[in-house]
Formats: structure tokens, sequence, C-alpha cells
């Protein structure tokens, strides 16, 4: 009975009935979609949801360094700034530095491309905070020949890379080559890491992928609609990998 009276209505009372979770599993006939704020061709924001409170993306980095922070321990080295290392890795660390392309940055330790970086000594750092960067990186199989290198044995790496996305064609649009997959992730931290751990997942659904591509903010998704997992929409994928110990 509720079933045929559902189907009775129309299709934006339908709609709220699925936005409030009365009939979530609701599939609306085609040519009845109701595209509402997203019917149209230009995102709410192209700064990736900063100028909202904050990317999408970010929850899921945030939420993966939260659960591996017991890693950034020792001395650490971050591509671009140090933000990550304090934020999670707290009293744990030792020493902090960063590796910046731009000597010009008075908060780097070493200067350079990480796909081209003899200048770091081998077997020096206890963990890399690696986030949002090999998609920058042309040559990023390089770059995670160079992790492993100057990680120590036992040392732990922290990749994030970007899934479904934005393109900033802006700051980053030189140099903004690549999207990743966990399968991708899995293969090419194979090779790296042949005798180490590695650990990949993948974060995102189809309603955090378009919330991000519109340029929302994670604040206007709840916890519940961010940690809905569907392994065909990664918005975000994460990488643990560990250098064996000698």
């Amino acid at each position: 009975m509720v079933k045929k009276i559902i189907q009775r209505l129309s299709v934006p009372v339908k709609r709220k009935l699925f936005q409030v979770g009365v009939r979530k599993s609701f599939v609306p006939p085609k040519g009845r979609v109701y595209l509402g704020d997203m019917n149209r061709t230009t995102p709410f924001s192209k700064k990736f949801g900063y100028d909202r409170g904050g990317p999408v993306d970010r929850y899921y980095i945030k939420k993966f360094l939260e659960q591996e922070s017991g890693s950034i321990r020792g001395r650490v080295l971050e591509v671009g700034e140090n933000t990550y290392t304090r934020n999670y890795g707290g009293d744990k660390v030792t020493k902090m530095d960063v590796l910046h392309v731009d000597e010009s940055n008075e908060s780097a330790t070493f200067i350079g491309d990480l796909s081209n970086a003899p200048h770091i000594p081998d077997n020096t750092f206890d963990c890399i905070v690696l986030l949002q960067t090999l998609h920058l990186i042309y040559d990023f199989k390089k770059a995670l020949k160079t992790c492993h290198r100057i990680l120590k044995p036992g040392g732990t790496l922290l990749v994030t890379v970007p899934g479904i996305t934005p393109i900033d064609y802006e700051e980053w649009g030189y140099t903004w080559y690549w999207s990743f997959t966990d399968i991708a992730m899995k293969k090419i931290m194979a090779e790296t890491f042949p005798d180490g751990t590695i650990d990949v997942i993948n974060y995102g659904n189809v309603l955090a992928a378009s919330a991000f591509l519109y340029g929302m903010s994670e604040k206007e998704l709840t916890k519940e609609q961010l940690d809905a997992h569907d392994p065909n929409m990664q918005v975000t994928v994460t990488v643990k990998a560990v250098k064996k110990a000698e």
C-alpha cells in the first residue's frame, strides 16, 4: 500500500522523501530527474570550495592522517609545508623538514624537485608526508623512488592523490598532469616498494564527487554523506607504504 502511494507522488515530493531518508532507494524515471541547484554548467566555486568552508577532498585527507598519525614520528619530511606534520605528528616528531621547489620559501630545509633530488641523503627520514603532490610531477615514479631511497629502513611514506577532481588552471595549471585510481596506485607502489608493505584505500561516493566538482565545501555535507563509500566514485586515494626494515 505504501509503495503504491509513493509511486503516485510527484517527482519533487519523492525527492523530498529521498532527502529525509524515507525512500533512499528511489530512482527518478528517465526524463524526470529534478536537478535543482545543480542545473548549471559552471561550479559554485572555482576554488575547490576553500571559499565555502574547505574542499571535500580535505575531509578524506584529514581522516587518513588521523588514522595514520602514529606513523608521523621521528624525523619527518613534508613536501611544500609542515602543517600536517605539526598537526598530526605533535611531540612524536623530533625534527621537521620541508622540501620545496622555490628557494625563497623560508620554511624549506631542502630545495628541489622530488623527482631529481640527489642532494637529499639516503636513509634519512622516519616518515615522509606527500599529500596531493604526485599529480603535479610529470615523472612521478622517479619522485616515489626518491622517497623510497631517502626513507630509513622501516620508515613510512604517507601519500594522497586525487581521483575525481576539478583541475586548477590558475596556480597549478601549468603542471597538473595526473589523476589516479586505487588500482593504479597499488601497481605503482608495488614497483617502488617491492619488499615493503603497502596499504591503499579509496574514499568517496557520487554525492561527494559531485559536490567536489561543483566546488561545494565539506561542511555542506554531513558526515554520513561523506563517509558513504562507493569504490566506483574515488575522490581521494591514500597510500601507506613502509620500507622494508633491515
